[in-house]
């Protein structure tokens, strides 16, 4: 494996290490559900909620968290999050209906995303918020709305191309949005409909990790605000979007030397660490590195709702430096924010059976063949590298976490191995992982590997029916007491865990 196991452990909270420590539950469902499985908790989406709601609170704001439908189909999650306070941010009509037949009420939705007359439609005609990209996308709308004698629609303006002090800080051009620049035809469009659309605030989004990058924008919205004001328009909200972000891994030193043995390898100065030396965006030209490495940071200490605090807290550079969360209070602006993968951290898993283990060259690492498609568990899809926990079929003990060890469980080979992880499917790209994944012991058919924290973007976003084999079926778990109960996902309702399955 040339050298010590680089692992890359996952992050692992009370209930996803408290599931994962119930094998026979887990085995027992995937042999009767089949592999690969992907399994909800509800109950964390509340949690995580809680802690955006905290931080709000802590900076005295108003507004509202919406979810950000995309990154999950679960039913069972959006019924849950219809029993909080929150609200959902859907970007299609299919997504729409299924908001509205989950129980989220119109003032609980705001509607984003590229948008047909039907979507127009259906949103105007239940009084859900529209949030716009574009001038055209309102007269289509302001028209929807005069010929079908629709109510007054709520609107946000969705805008990009930020400049602060004369000097365009966000370089990278965004598909969503006006460019400020254009903003004067957009505002005499709003006063031209004000009779069919009301104009409640602002919006940018974002596909950054960038502080500064963020907050130049949100400064860049309390002007806009403060301009549709002195026209006489009553704005009263900024969406900020979401990427807040999550901290996949429990120890961010696994992630440092798992970077630097890449480039390493890239380098070829050690033995590769991927399949066919793949360099997940790096390369080498004559012995110098170049390019730039395409992944997810996995390890982020600052994320989620604690990336939401410090961007609140973050100096507003064209207001003497106040902190962004005192202007919004200033003004009394509601703050609205759209966290998908970030709501739904730690909110749920995907099992995968293992159906073949083959040596390769001696020393090398194992080809392991999953009952699983690569766009089953999507987790390089979206450039987030962790190892996935093995759960033994016949374990009576935890399953064996990465690193845990010679000692970590029974079996007739505890020594740690390499392995590339490969899919069901008869191509060559039907690769799980890239990266050479390293497992605490070597692993049987009949194991289960559980892929951790896939709920946000990497459960079923890229899913497919791919040579007709079937996408992952889904449950939803809970705990009653110290016992872990689940339904079919389609069956949650927040009055489930009254009697439901075990």
């Amino acid at each position: 494996m040339g050298g010590q196991p680089l692992y890359l452990e996952p992050r692992l909270e009370s209930r996803l290490r408290s599931l994962l420590n119930s094998p026979v539950l887990l085995h027992t469902l995937t042999e009767a559900l089949g592999s690969p499985l992907n399994v909800v908790v509800p109950d964390q989406l509340a949690d995580n909620l809680q802690q955006f709601r905290t931080v709000y609170g802590a900076h005295h704001l108003s507004g509202q968290v919406f979810l950000a439908h995309k990154a999950n189909r679960s039913s069972a999650l959006l019924r849950r999050l219809a029993a909080t306070d929150a609200g959902v941010d859907v970007a299609s009509l299919g997504e729409l209906q299924h908001a509205l037949g989950a129980g989220l009420t119109p003032d609980r939705i705001t509607a984003t995303g590229p948008k047909n007359p039907e979507f127009l439609w259906l949103a105007a005609r239940t009084s859900v918020t529209v949030s716009l990209d574009t001038r055209d996308e309102l007269e289509q709308l302001a028209t929807l709305v005069r010929k079908h004698a629709l109510p007054r629609t709520r609107v946000l303006l969705r805008l990009s191309g930020f400049e602060t002090s004369g000097v365009r800080v966000l370089s990278r051009r965004s598909r969503f949005g006006t460019a400020v620049r254009e903003l004067e035809p957009l505002l005499e469009s709003v006063e031209r409909h004000g009779d069919v659309v009301d104009l409640v605030g602002v919006a940018y989004h974002l596909d950054t990790t960038s502080l500064a990058e963020k907050a130049t924008a949100l400064e860049g919205c309390l002007r806009v605000l403060e301009e549709c004001r002195s026209r006489g328009l009553r704005p009263r909200a900024v969406d900020i979007g979401g990427g807040f972000g999550v901290d996949y891994l429990a120890d961010g030193g696994q992630w440092e030397r798992y970077t630097t043995g890449l480039t390493e390898a890239v380098l070829g100065t050690r033995p590769p660490l991927t399949y066919g030396g793949h360099g997940y965006g790096l390369r080498n030209e004559a012995g110098t590195l170049r390019g730039a490495l395409g992944l997810y940071p996995a390890h982020r200490p600052v994320a989620g709702a604690r990336y939401l605090d410090e961007l609140l807290a973050h100096p507003a550079a064209s207001h003497g430096g106040s902190p962004l969360a005192a202007l919004l209070l200033d003004h009394l602006y509601d703050l609205h924010t759209e966290p998908g993968r970030a709501l739904l951290d730690q909110c749920g898993l995907t099992l995968t059976k293992v159906l073949e283990v083959r040596d390769q060259d001696a020393g090398g690492p194992l080809l392991v063949r999953l009952a699983a498609k690569a766009d089953d568990v999507a987790l390089e899809e979206h450039g987030v590298l962790m190892d996935p926990v093995l759960v033994p079929r016949d374990a009576d003990g935890p399953p064996a976490a990465p690193g845990a060890g010679s000692d970590a469980g029974a079996g007739p080979a505890t020594e740690p191995v390499g392995a590339y992880l490969f899919g069901s499917r008869c191509l060559e790209s039907d690769l799980i992982t890239r990266r050479t994944v390293f497992l605490p012991r070597r692993p049987a058919p009949g194991d289960l590997l559980a892929f951790a924290n896939t709920a946000g973007y990497c459960m079923d976003f890229h899913a497919t029916r791919a040579q007709h084999q079937p996408v992952a079926r889904k449950v939803a778990a809970w705990q009653e007491g110290d016992t872990w109960r689940w339904c079919l996902d389609d069956q949650y309702w927040p009055t489930t865990p009254v009697g439901g399955a075990q």
